[in-house]
């Protein structure tokens, strides 16, 4: 298991990089916008992992921004925390023998989301692309809020 990000919702993307970016020296290695989900991400790394970063070998800090303005409560504005796993369907078996509740199940072979004891979101994400779909992953429904 590789740790990957932490996501964190910003109200104002500029605010946010101008903060994350000027200020604590954290540089930009990697963006993304959805004009259909009307998202922009942007991933920070630490000054000194950028080529790690780069690389997939270093954590980074995901920014969230949501194009529609929404006011974030209770903790909403973090996200989750995301680990790269190699075996999505057997980590999920075994977290489910468990007793951890898959809130959204790897239906696509790719993705899932659990959350700690203390309702921390987590996405698990497979490594070197998806799996075939299988299942009964593949016609499970999301349990609860991911």
């Amino acid at each position: 298991m590789n740790y990957l990000h932490t996501m964190v919702r910003v109200r104002d993307l500029h605010e946010s990089l101008d903060f994350y970016c000027n200020k604590l020296g954290l540089a930009e290695v990697h963006r993304i916008e959805s004009e259909q989900g009307r998202f922009t991400l942007v991933y920070l790394a630490a000054s000194g992992d950028v080529e790690a970063a780069k690389a997939g070998q270093s954590p980074l800090l995901e920014l969230t921004w949501n194009w529609d303005p929404e006011e974030y409560s209770g903790g909403r504005n973090f996200g989750h925390v995301a680990y790269r796993v190699e075996d999505i369907y057997g980590l999920c078996e075994s977290l489910q023998a468990a007793g951890v509740t898959i809130n959204r199940p790897p239906r696509d072979g790719h993705m899932a989301f659990i959350r700690s004891p203390d309702g921390i979101s987590i996405e698990l994400l497979q490594a070197d692309g998806a799996l075939e779909p299988k299942e009964p992953w593949a016609s499970m429904e999301n349990t609860g809020s991911w």
